[in-house]
């Protein structure tokens, strides 16, 4: 999916294959390789993935709008040509209706870049986003950057097809993704009724199991923002997730994520999981208690509504941001969900994504964010984005020792706001149990994605509780429900919370 750009002597040998051979496929790789002449002295992606290693070695994060107009430049040239404008006064991230003024800006700001890239604004060259202030336009020009460097109205200038940086760490793209089945030790759970459903061994670490005789989640509905649900899991889907003690409920499926070399297409790519990912995180959330000894949900009555906006947990991809943002805009929009659980994100912020987090907080949304689990991309780093945003909640993971410690693979900080359990001392316990990808099948996962999702459950089982309530209320009970509360720790937030005294 992710291509890199070919050298323009590449492009002139094929120029004269392009009169005999104008296919799609043909044009797609063409449109992706024009570099102009001024572009000869574009930044290498090595150059480029040197300055963010220096930033965030030297100050923990990254952030575009630190780096000069030829930087920036070289970025959008080797991330297929894309810039991400932010426009409006500063702060005003979204607006439903937008004004006269906002048209005006996004009005000017457009014809600089008509003027200056040559080309009249069509479907292939300019994006705009519903809600969120912000448009994508197609930049081949050092000039254009430098006019709307310091233009007023513009809020940021983001390389959004920029995806490059981690190769230098050798991440794949299949980061957190996983559809194979595996065995489950007993010891990793206990069944209750009805006969044999499973309760993964760190929900009664949080005392999850005696919260349910207080409740289940009724009436609540969480918004999962992740690479989707399994089709192949019946007991996520119409067909399964209404069954035993689970009743009364609903699961909704939609996609935003575009799976094309195009960006400017519009061609999605359906609802259904392709990673596994999503499918593990709508387990720990939601999955029905029933009779077919399968692991249960923390909210096992709550509603669910799943987007696949990713390909996998990795956001580094233009169309991953864009998926994710209209994800959430989305959600931000229906007055039933009350929770949004995000168990992806990136090493520094991403400025659609960033707003559009800002309009569904906007809208009384409580937004739990993972606060980072390693890979070979993030291993060593701290809270990632967005959990590093004021405007949802961070969690974490550590092991059931008696020192707070993280666990193996979780990342914490100054950031966090809860932890979870998640392995045992000296990791002696595996990751908890989940739904598979495929029917009768179980997996372990663990890290922060599956905190955060043990999270978002415990929040349904107190809002339902207490349906009246807004989500600084829920917030609030969450916080007096955890281990340091009122204080809170410099790397684990309010610490482990206690389901049970949630609800009480």
């Amino acid at each position: 999916m992710k291509k890199p750009l070919l050298k323009l002597s590449i492009l002139l040998v094929a120029f004269t294959f392009f009169n005999a051979c104008q296919n799609e496929d043909y044009l797609e790789n063409k449109e992706e390789s024009i570099i102009l002449e001024e572009q000869k002295e574009a930044l290498t992606i090595s150059e480029l993935n040197a300055i963010i290693n220096e930033s965030l070695t030297a100050t923990g994060t990254f952030d575009w709008k630190d780096v000069d107009e030829h930087t920036l430049w070289s970025a959008v040239v080797r991330g297929n040509n894309i810039l991400t404008i932010g426009y409006g006064q500063e702060g005003e991230s979204f607006a439903e209706l937008k004004t006269d003024r906002l048209k005006s800006t996004l009005e000017d700001v457009l014809q600089i870049v008509e003027d200056n890239e040559g080309y009249t604004r069509n479907r292939e060259s300019v994006v705009e986003h519903d809600i969120i202030n912000v448009v994508d336009v197609k930049v081949e020009h050092l000039e254009t950057i430098k006019q709307l460097f310091n233009k007023e109205g513009v809020r940021y200038l983001e390389p959004n097809g920029y995806n490059h940086y981690e190769v230098v760490n050798n991440a794949r793209s299949s980061s957190g993704c996983d559809k194979n089945g595996a065995y489950i030790d007993p010891a990793h759970y206990t069944t209750i009724s009805p006969n044999n459903a499973q309760v993964s061994w760190h929900f009664h670490q949080h005392n999850i199991p005696q919260a349910w005789n207080y409740s289940t989640g009724s009436g609540i509905t969480i918004g999962l923002i992740d690479t989707g649900v399994s089709a192949s899991q019946p007991l996520l889907n119409s067909s399964g997730i209404n069954d035993g003690y689970s009743s009364g409920r609903f699961v909704q499926k939609y996609g935003t994520f575009i799976d094309s070399n195009w960006w400017w297409s519009s061609n999605y790519d359906g609802p259904d999981d392709k990673c596994g990912h999503g499918t593990a995180m709508a387990s720990t959330m939601a999955a029905p208690r029933n009779d077919n000894g399968m692991p249960v949900g923390v909210a096992y009555n709550a509603n669910l509504v799943a987007y696949r906006a990713t390909e996998d947990v990795l956001l580094n991809d233009y169309h991953e941001r864009k998926g994710v943002s209209s994800a959430l805009t989305a959600l931000g929009n229906r007055s039933d969900v009350k929770i949004i659980s995000m168990s992806i994100g990136y090493l520094w912020s991403i400025g659609n994504i960033k707003d559009a987090v800002k309009y569904a907080n906007s809208k009384g949304k409580l937004i739990f964010a993972a606060g980072g689990t390693s890979t070979s991309f993030t291993n060593g780093y701290g809270v990632i984005f967005p959990a590093t945003m004021s405007e949802t909640v961070a969690v974490t993971g550590v092991d059931d020792g008696s020192n707070y410690e993280r666990c193996e693979v979780c990342h914490s900080g100054s950031k966090i706001d809860f932890t979870i359990i998640m392995e045992g001392d000296n990791n002696t316990s595996k990751a908890p149990p989940v739904l598979g990808f495929y029917n009768g099948d179980r997996r372990y996962t663990g890290g922060s994605s599956v905190a955060t999702a043990t999270t978002a459950g415990i929040a349904a089982l107190v809002w339902a509780k207490h349906p009246t309530w807004t989500k600084t209320q829920v917030l609030n009970k969450l916080k007096q429900s955890a281990e340091f509360y009122p204080n809170k720790n410099s790397s684990f937030g309010y610490g482990n919370i206690d389901a049970l005294q949630a609800v009480q």
